[in-house]
């Protein structure tokens, strides 16, 4: 889903900076005003374990792979907007060092992955929590969250393809969509593992604003 350069027209690529930059602003002056003082460091540890997690791909289909993007998990560990700039950090890093994903396309990846994922995923996360009470809630709307959130963003991942005249959404979108709810499923299956091990260990580390 790390989209590289010479995939997005100028009209795709330039609104995704505009749009994840200014973003990215709003989130930072909001994580300012309510930081605290385990979010500094507990920042840094999910940065590190999303970080890692995304050099470790695992088998799908076909001779498709995938791996964690942590939208979701950042969210529900951090609140949306820490677990949004998370992401963006671990997604710059991959592609500048990496090249994990072009530089011009890098504020669409960041709208997909990290705004989709954490925002997205967040929401739905809290409906879920708020409707099936206790543990079972949080890994339950985690879980679905998670799922959706990668669903979601390789969704719009396929339409950014086909506005730039890549591919056309009738096949971009079920390519993009079909994989990506296989590898939902390991995204699902690895934060439901994290977290259930952060509710035996420090369940006062999930966020709840």
């Amino acid at each position: 889903m790390h989209i590289p350069d010479g995939f997005l027209s100028a009209g795709t690529w330039v609104p995704g900076w505009i749009v994840s930059v200014g973003g990215l602003g709003l989130c930072i002056k909001r994580v300012s005003s309510i930081l605290k003082d385990k979010m500094v460091p507990l920042m840094g540890v999910v940065s590190a374990f999303v970080f890692a997690a995304q050099m470790l791909n695992f088998p799908v289909i076909g001779g498709t792979s995938g791996h964690l993007l942590g939208g979701a998990l950042a969210a529900v560990l951090l609140g949306p907007c820490a677990g949004a700039i998370v992401i963006a950090v671990v997604l710059t890093v991959q592609c500048i060092i990496f090249q994990d994903g072009g530089l011009m396309a890098l504020g669409v990846n960041v709208f997909n992955m990290s705004f989709i994922g954490a925002f997205l995923g967040y929401y739905i996360y809290r409906f879920i929590k708020s409707v099936l009470r206790g543990n079972a809630g949080i890994l339950a709307g985690a879980a679905i969250a998670a799922w959706l959130s990668v669903v979601a963003a390789s969704s719009f991942c396929a339409l950014e393809l086909a506005v730039s005249g890549i591919s056309p959404l009738r096949v971009a979108l079920p390519a993009m969509a079909g994989v990506h709810a296989l590898i939902g499923i390991g995204e699902a299956l690895i934060t439901c593992f994290v977290l259930s091990f952060v509710l035996k260990v420090r369940p006062d580390l999930l966020y709840n604003e």
